[in-house]
């Protein structure tokens, strides 16, 4: 599968995501310009962390405006995965593929450090594989990272099940002293009501070596990579049935079982399969 990572000025962590996707997972990767208007083929889109445009006016709040994003909006549009990182998650927000905003860090600083987060649902193209409850130990790196929604999208959100990784305990107990930032409700991995975009704070491309100190992160790569040969797998129904087919097709070929079909005259079955093989010669 091929990786496209965005790149906007005053991204950081687009060669991490990189990385990531080509050195550690194997797969085919390329860069994003955020001028330019096209995909390269792309069969997963990653918004990376960073300070896109210096992070003036808002965070993400100049980027959403790049003609990168508006083929990052059709593709999305069309059911393809999108993960957006860190300031990633902010530029979702700002351009609406994901609903609420991002408000400064409680305590107003920024926060640099592992956190454990509590896997919530596992029915997302980068989730699908972990396990419900799972802690995962990523680390973080923002100032601005407080997710707030009004109260009505909350619930929503969380009646939708789109909330998908929580800030905990490394015992995966919410505890509003393991949220770094504040966030409403723990929040700190999002997905919209289509679940093929996902937003989440913590980085996880800086969590798929162990000597990066954790491996945790690569629960989010092997799901999409998962997902990705899943889908272009046909369904074992569809399988079974092509066997099936190919089968009967084989055998309805063979000379000897179209003469063993009741026939009892060996010269008409001569007759057939003489036949049968002058059509495969032709």
């Amino acid at each position: 599968m091929r990786f496209g990572i965005a790149v906007f000025p005053g991204s950081n962590c687009d060669e991490d995501a990189f990385h990531a996707a080509r050195d550690v997972l194997g797969q085919d990767a390329e860069y994003l310009w955020h001028k330019d208007a096209d995909l390269k083929g792309a069969d997963v889109v990653i918004l990376p962390g960073g300070f896109a445009h210096g992070d003036y006016l808002r965070t993400g709040a100049m980027a959403r405006f790049s003609p990168i994003m508006t083929e990052v909006r059709a593709f999305a549009d069309r059911g393809g995965p999108v993960l957006g990182i860190c300031n990633g998650f902010q530029i979702l927000l700002e351009s609406g593929l994901l609903p609420g905003a991002m408000l400064r860090n409680r305590g107003l600083k920024y926060r640099c450090e592992h956190v454990h987060l509590r896997v919530e649902q596992i029915d997302t193209p980068f989730t699908s594989a972990a396990r419900a409850g799972q802690v995962l130990r990523i680390p973080i790196g923002h100032g601005e990272g407080n997710y707030f929604a009004p109260s009505e999208m909350l619930q929503r959100i969380e009646a939708n099940r789109q909330v998908i990784l929580r800030y905990a305990d490394p015992e995966g107990r919410l505890d509003d002293a393991w949220n770094p930032n504040g966030s409403a409700n723990a929040i700190a991995g999002l997905c919209n009501e289509a679940r093929n975009v996902v937003g989440m704070m913590p980085h996880p491309e800086r969590a798929c070596e162990a000597l990066l100190g954790s491996v945790d992160g690569r629960a989010i790569f092997d799901s999409i990579v998962g997902a990705f040969r899943s889908a272009d797998q046909p369904s074992p129904r569809l399988r079974r049935s092509a066997m099936a087919s190919a089968e009967a097709e084989r055998l309805a070929l063979q000379p000897s079982v179209v003469g063993a079909a009741g026939n009892r005259h060996p010269s008409l079955s001569m007759g057939r399969s003489a036949s049968l093989s002058a059509g495969r010669s032709r």
